[in-house]
């Protein structure tokens, strides 16, 4: 990949965030309206293959829009940005010229922010969702083969637990505490999990939540409790 258009994975906090940058360029260019250094609101980037990718300033949108590097899928009904040149639609998706490959080095590094995204910040065992759970319990990272039982620290094997079914399992197998899955472990391929953590408009949740039906399963694993 060319230093000019890069994916680069960065760790903030104990969260990995998926950043696009594009060279010197994105930072170096020029956008006539001052207004957009102001707007805070973020525009969607998908990959060539319609992939949601990140969010990224509306600046930097515009500017990959006109270097030709993006195009624009999704415009905003009333606002609309303005230079001496050029008038464009508020960019709320936008679309890659060019595909760029996500490293896949980063998707498989297991982290709770990911973990409790994937599931839904939804107990796998008890069904009970953040908001449900008790003053004193929370959500865990639960490894559904023990690591002291030859388990191993991956997307296949760990799953969200609220912290009494983590401990009502303790080191057992499934089978051993009379315990199932409501969903299949998986490795999760896309970001968009992720994105769903930040606030995002309607019209932009249309073009994330279709990759997150591709991965979900919901298929019962292990014995009835």
């Amino acid at each position: 990949m060319s230093n000019a258009n890069r994916l680069t994975v960065v760790h903030v906090a104990g969260k990995y965030l998926t950043l696009l940058f594009f060279g010197n360029h994105l930072e170096s260019g020029k956008v006539d309206d001052p207004r957009l250094e102001a707007m805070s609101e973020k525009t969607l980037i998908l990959n060539a293959s319609a992939e949601p990718l990140s969010f990224i300033s509306v600046r930097r949108a515009v500017i990959l829009i006109l270097k030709d590097k993006a195009e624009i899928i999704e415009g905003h009904q009333e606002k609309r940005i303005r230079s001496a040149a050029r008038e464009l639609p508020y960019p709320l998706v936008v679309r890659l010229v060019k595909y760029v490959k996500i490293p896949r080095r980063w998707r498989t590094v297991v982290t709770n922010p990911i973990l409790f995204a994937r599931d839904q910040h939804t107990c796998q065992y008890c069904g009970r969702a953040r908001a449900e759970l008790g003053r004193k319990e929370r959500l865990t990272r639960e490894h559904v083969v023990p690591i002291s039982r030859g388990g191993t620290n991956t997307w296949e094997n760990v799953a969200t637990a609220c912290s009494t079914c983590n401990h009502r399992k303790g080191n057992r197998l499934l089978e051993e505490a009379n315990m199932r899955l409501l969903h299949r472990p998986y490795e999760p391929k896309f970001v968009a999990i992720v994105l769903l953590e930040q606030t995002a408009a309607g019209a932009q949740r249309r073009y994330i939540e279709p990759f997150l039906g591709k991965e979900r399963q919901r298929v019962s694993v292990g014995t009835s409790a």
